[in-house]
């Protein structure tokens, strides 16, 4: 009987920890979220998340991720592409804010624009003018005080370098067949007239210099400079009336937050 009961007893103990255990990895667990599309499972939902899984978001693994890094403001930089598409899109203060989000990720100290209020743009202009006496007079107040590094982000070019097209128009050969082949050819010549292709790659450079000012004095302690590659693509193809297209590519957004990733990686591997 005693046996019996330490049994019963130690399985009632393990199926315990196993809902313990259960429920705790039940609340750990990443969010997950259905996909309500009508089109989700089918061909064209596959490659459009397939090519939107590409573009996703990546956290990057900093080199120097477990090493503190100095107390920093990132000032709002500037956008000197005379690009209208990407100026109208893009100002200083979005470049700022993904560099906020990867330096605080880089373990970076960053105190945070929102917290500075009005005084944002004394610091902003004090460092763009390379005023010492400003400067020094900004950085005694509050938290600033234990800042070492102002840094800042701007985007030196935004450019759609080379664009290419090629297609097929099937209509000149299907009228050929058409004369040519008779009742047949008729036939071939209609399946032939009804093929439409186009493929279209438009490819972008864009380009970000980061500078690393010594809080204090205003000196430039680092710069560099970083560019990535952008490309946008359509194809196109249709057949007897049967259609197949796909449309995208890495968005701006991405492209300048991949930017900022790639920046930052310099900024935490050399300057730490």
């Amino acid at each position: 009987m005693k046996t019996h009961l330490f049994h019963s007893g130690k399985a009632s103990a393990m199926t315990a920890l196993f809902v313990v255990l259960t429920c705790g990895a039940q609340a750990w667990a990443q969010p997950s979220f259905g996909n309500p599309s009508p089109t989700a499972g089918t061909s064209t939902s596959d490659k459009a998340n397939a090519a939107a899984d590409a573009a996703a978001y990546k956290e990057v693994d900093y080199v120097n991720k477990a090493k503190k890094g100095p107390a920093l403001v990132v000032i709002p930089g500037e956008v000197k592409s005379n690009n209208a598409t990407f100026t109208q899109k893009f100002g200083p203060n979005n470049i700022a804010d993904f560099a906020e989000l990867e330096l605080s990720n880089a373990n970076f100290v960053v105190l945070e624009r929102s917290n500075l209020g009005n005084l944002l743009q004394e610091i902003s202009l004090a460092y763009n003018l390379g005023d010492v006496a400003a400067a020094r007079k900004t950085m005694q107040v509050g938290k600033l005080k234990t800042t070492k590094w102002v840094v800042k982000f701007d985007i030196l070019k935004a450019e759609q370098i080379s664009e290419n097209k090629k297609g097929i128009d099937g209509r000149a050969i299907g009228g050929l067949l058409s004369m040519l082949g008779g009742l047949g050819g008729s036939g071939a010549g209609a399946v032939a007239g009804s093929v439409q292709t186009q493929d279209a790659s438009g490819v972008w450079l864009i380009g970000m210099r980061y500078k690393i000012m010594n809080a204090n004095t205003t000196e430039q302690l680092a710069q560099g400079y970083k560019e990535l590659k952008m490309e946008v693509g359509s194809t196109q193809t249709s057949v007897l009336g049967v259609s197949d297209g796909a449309k995208g590519g890495v968005g701006l957004d991405t492209m300048v937050q991949r930017l900022v990733q790639t920046a930052v990686w310099d900024i935490d591997a050399k300057n730490k």
